[in-house]
């Protein structure tokens, strides 16, 4: 990796917070005794402390004080560093000051967002601003949205080779999934839907697909809001919880790129559930499971699965390309921990370094990650974050 002239290279902004920790303590365990300049940084020193010596941290990891309520403190922040690494959300409540600092000097910034609406007011307020700072502000780097865009660019980059042009049509679907939403998705959730109880105006833009991309609005797009018999895989399918960020995503990562997926790109994402009346008994299943993530007594911010829970998680997707002519392709992703925290945790901390590393050609402005390093972030998550990307006969 090449070290900027910044005092640092990275800040973990957040690391006293459950995911932040996990972040810091990879960031310790795979980098630390390289030439990574980095930081963890939070409300409160002491935690911080705590923190370094609980990861096996260096004891003179620096440890900086910064606060989402004290924005000189922010831009204190991202006036030392290259890049800055939030995991303070729910963003839309604790997100703007820095995204603003980061725009303002010229400073990268990823986050684990999932959160659209908020995403957009962001591109809208900073992106001329980023731009001219050069500062690249990365959303979305977890599992919200990362396996999910890159699939299906892995997906296209597929079809280009088998079928000499892209599919205008793919299905995302979720075979296995085993772990826990993070704390933050449900509270980033509450805090969306809080929103939208208070500002009716903003309802509209919740449910539009093209959301994340300003002046463009593409075809129509399935509604994936109830179960339905997909008759490509034969298997009913749910509703997944996690569509409504991850189909903007694949969207905006289309349009970044110039549309390589085509103006009449059509994408959806379901949960499978199984064959026959079983399956759709437990498509209903997963319905009732989903309308309890963001209630009362779920997961809070802060609290998360123990280590052997996260590290026997995993995830299995699977992305069904259509072409005009009928022709199918399957991709797959897979990742070797629990999605919300163990692969979200290492995921975002190699956005991170290939954002350094392999993408210093990218120019400032409101990215996703895949457009941002497209194959250079495939095969650093395949070598080091315990995913895979394959085709599937």
């Amino acid at each position: 990796m090449t070290s900027s002239s910044a005092e640092f290279d990275i800040i973990v902004y957040g690391a006293s917070g459950f995911t932040g920790r996990l972040v810091a303590e990879y960031l310790a365990a795979k980098y630390g005794g390289g030439d990574l300049k980095w930081a963890i940084a939070g409300r409160d020193l002491d935690k911080l402390a705590s923190v370094r010596e609980a990861i096996g941290a260096p004891r003179d990891l620096p440890l900086i004080a910064a606060d989402a309520e004290n924005p000189a403190s922010l831009r204190t922040m991202a006036g030392r560093t290259a890049s800055v690494l939030s995991t303070v959300g729910p963003y839309q409540l604790y997100g703007s000051g820095l995204v603003a600092a980061c725009a303002a000097s010229g400073t990268d910034y990823l986050d684990l967002c999932g959160e659209p609406i908020w995403m957009r007011q962001m591109i809208d307020a900073h992106e001329a601003e980023a731009r001219r700072s050069g500062a690249r502000i990365v959303f979305s780097c977890g599992y919200d949205s990362l396996p999910f865009e890159l699939g299906v660019f892995f997906l296209q980059q597929a079809a280009k080779q088998r079928f000499g042009s892209s599919v205008a049509r793919v299905k995302g679907r979720v075979r296995k999934m085993k772990g826990t939403f993070s704390g933050g998705t449900a509270a980033s959730m509450k805090a969306i839907f809080a929103a939208a109880a208070n500002d009716p105006s903003l309802l509209p833009k919740l449910r539009d697909p093209f959301v994340l991309t300003p002046g463009f609005e593409g075809p129509k797009q399935p509604p994936g809001n109830k179960p339905l018999f997909d008759e490509d895989l034969g298997v009913w399918v749910a509703p997944f919880v996690m569509a409504n960020i991850n189909t903007r995503n694949v969207h905006r990562s289309n349009f970044l790129l110039g549309f390589p997926y085509g103006k009449d790109f059509v994408y959806d994402e379901m949960v499978v559930a199984g064959p026959k009346e079983t399956g759709e008994a437990t498509a209903k299943a997963i319905i009732a499971a989903n309308n309890k993530l963001g209630a009362q007594g779920g997961p809070k911010p802060g609290e998360g699965p123990s280590k052997e829970e996260r590290e026997n998680g995993h995830y299995d997707l699977l992305f069904l390309g259509i072409g005009s002519d009928g022709r199918q392709l399957k991709a797959v992703v897979t990742g070797d921990r629990d999605p919300g925290y163990g692969s979200t945790s290492k995921m975002i901390a190699e956005c991170a370094i290939c954002l350094r590393s392999d993408a210093a050609d990218i120019a400032g402005g409101f990215w996703t990650p895949g457009a941002a390093m497209k194959e250079a972030l495939i095969k650093r998550l395949v070598d080091r974050a315990g995913l895979t990307f394959g085709v599937e006969p």
